[in-house]
C-alpha cells in the first residue's frame, strides 16, 4: 500500500524542530501525495514560505484573510480538501488553544472547522510536556477525537533529556502509512458490527420494572467510534436518554428478548461487542394492570433467568462472527470473575471494568477499562473519557480483525 495521491495538510507551529516538516515533505513528496501548508506566525521564526511553496509545489497558506482569494473560504476549503491534517510541532501552547476551541488565526480555524482525523505531534521540553495543564489538554484533546504520535524520550535542543522530542519524519511517514493501509483494508472488507448496549427493562406490571443503572454511554461510544473506522455498525440500545448521531443505525429496545431478536435479524456479522447491561431475570407473568399495594398482601413474584445473549451469539456455529467482545461489569475480584465470564460464555475477548469504583463506570462519563484476551494476557486502560475509551477499543478489535484476517488469507 503507498500514499499516492493521498491528500495531506501540515499546519506548522512555532518550535524549533519546525524544520522537520521539510524533510516530511520531502518523503512524502516522493510517494506523489499531494501536499499543502499552513505556516503560522510563531512558524515562520523557523521555517520560511518559500521553503515549503519549492518543495510542496503549492502556495503555503498564512493568514485567515487572503486578498487575492475572497472567492475562497480557506478555512472550510482547505479542511474539506484534506484526507489528513497534521500539525507539527504542537507545542504546549497549540494544545491548550485547541483545548478551548480557540479559532485566532488560519490554523486554528481550519482545525476547529474540520471534517477529518487530525493528527498532533507535539514537541515540547520535558517539563512543559509533564506538567499537569499539558496533559490535562492532552486528555480533553484525546476526549475531542484528535490521534497523537510522540513525543518521543530524547535529547532536545534545550540541552535536556527526556520526553518531549518530537517524532522523526520517518516515524511519521510510517504512521502515515499503516494510518491509510488500515483504512483502505477496512473499505475494502465491507466488515459489519454489532454493539449492544445501555439496561433492559423486565416490566413487573405496566408500571413497574426491574432494571440496573446502566447508561448506555460506553456501548453508544464503541458504536461510534467502529463506525468511523469504517466498520458498517448497527447498536441495538436498550432505553436510555442519550441522543445517536444521525450517521449510525440504532435498533431503540426495551427487554431483553427484543435484544436477543434484534441480534438475530442482524446475523449474521463479523464483529459483535455485547457491552449492554441485559437485566438476568424477568417475571415468568406481567401483571395487566398496576399492582395495588392497599388491602393486599405482598405479592409474591416469580422470575426466569432471561437468555444469554453473548452466550447465544459465541456458541452460534452457523453465523457465529469472527470476533466476539464481551463486557463485564464486576465489584470484586475483577480480572477473575472477568476470565470466568470469557471461558463460560466462550467470547474472543472481554472488557472488564469495577463499576463498585466511584467516578467510573455506569452513569460516568469516564470508566477504566481491563482488556483480557482468550490467553489470560491482561493491559489496561487508564481512567478516561468513555469517547476515549472507545476509540482505543476500537483500536484493539480492528487490529483483532485485520490480524486473523491475514491469517486466514
Amino acid at each position: 500500500m503507498t500514499l499516492k495521491n493521498k491528500k495531506i495538510l501540515i499546519v506548522i507551529g512555532g518550535g524549533i524542530a519546525a524544520y522537520k516538516a521539510l524533510d516530511l515533505i520531502r518523503l512524502l513528496k516522493k510517494e506523489n501525495v499531494e501536499v499543502k501548508t499552513i505556516l503560522t506566525r510563531s512558524g515562520k521564526e523557523f521555517v520560511t514560505p518559500l521553503s515549503l511553496s519549492t518543495l510542496t509545489q503549492s502556495k503555503t497558506y498564512e493568514n485567515i484573510f487572503e486578498k487575492n482569494s475572497e472567492t475562497d473560504i480557506d478555512h472550510i476549503s482547505l479542511s474539506r480538501w484534506a484526507d489528513l491534517i497534521i500539525v507539527l510541532p504542537t507545542t504546549a501552547n497549540f494544545m491548550s488553544k485547541l483545548s478551548i476551541g480557540k479559532a485566532e488565526d488560519l490554523a486554528t480555524t481550519v482545525l476547529l472547522a474540520s471534517n477529518k482525523d487530525i493528527l498532533l505531534i507535539p514537541a515540547m521540553n520535558v517539563r512543559m510536556w509533564l506538567h499537569k495543564a499539558t496533559q490535562s489538554n492532552l486528555k480533553i484533546l484525546q476526549d475531542f477525537g484528535y490521534l497523537f504520535l510522540g513525543p518521543e524520550k530524547g535529547e532536545m535542543a534545550c540541552g535536556e533529556f527526556g520526553e518531549g522530542k518530537m517524532s522523526s519524519p520517518r516515524q511519521i511517514y510510517k504512521y502515515l502509512k499503516n494510518y491509510f493501509n488500515k483504512k483502505n483494508l477496512v473499505k475494502k472488507k465491507n466488515w459489519k458490527a454489532i454493539v449492544t448496549t445501555g439496561p433492559t427493562r423486565e416490566y413487573i406490571d405496566p408500571v413497574r420494572y426491574i432494571s440496573n443503572e446502566s447508561s448506555g454511554k460506553q456501548g453508544c461510544e464503541i458504536a461510534i467510534a467502529l463506525n468511523k473506522c469504517g466498520i458498517k455498525t448497527t447498536l441495538i440500545a436498550g432505553p436510555s436518554s442519550l441522543i445517536f448521531p444521525k450517521d449510525l443505525k440504532v435498533k431503540k429496545i426495551t427487554s431483553a428478548d427484543e435484544m436477543l431478536n434484534e441480534v438475530k435479524k442482524l446475523l449474521p456479522v463479523d464483529l459483535v461487542v455485547c457491552a449492554a447491561a441485559v437485566t438476568d431475570f424477568k417475571p415468568i407473568e406481567k401483571n395487566q394492570n398496576k399492582i395495588k399495594k392497599e388491602g393486599m398482601k405482598l405479592q409474591k413474584i416469580n422470575f426466569v433467568k432471561n437468555y444469554d445473549i453473548l452466550e447465544y451469539i459465541s456458541k452460534n456455529n452457523k453465523y457465529r462472527p469472527r470476533l466476539v467482545a464481551g463486557f463485564s461489569a464486576e465489584t470484586e475480584n475483577v480480572t477473575k470473575n472477568s476470565i470466568a465470564k470469557m471461558k463460560r460464555k466462550h467470547c474472543d475477548i472481554i472488557f472488564a471494568n469495577d463499576v463498585s469504583q466511584k467516578g467510573i463506570g455506569f452513569n460516568s462519563d469516564y470508566n477504566k477499562i481491563s482488556v483480557i484476551d482468550k490467553k489470560g494476557k491482561v493491559s489496561v486502560i487508564p481512567k478516561n473519557k468513555k469517547s476515549f475509551i472507545a476509540n482505543k477499543i476500537a483500536e484493539i478489535l480492528l487490529d483483532k480483525l485485520l490480524i486473523d484476517d491475514k491469517n486466514i488469507n
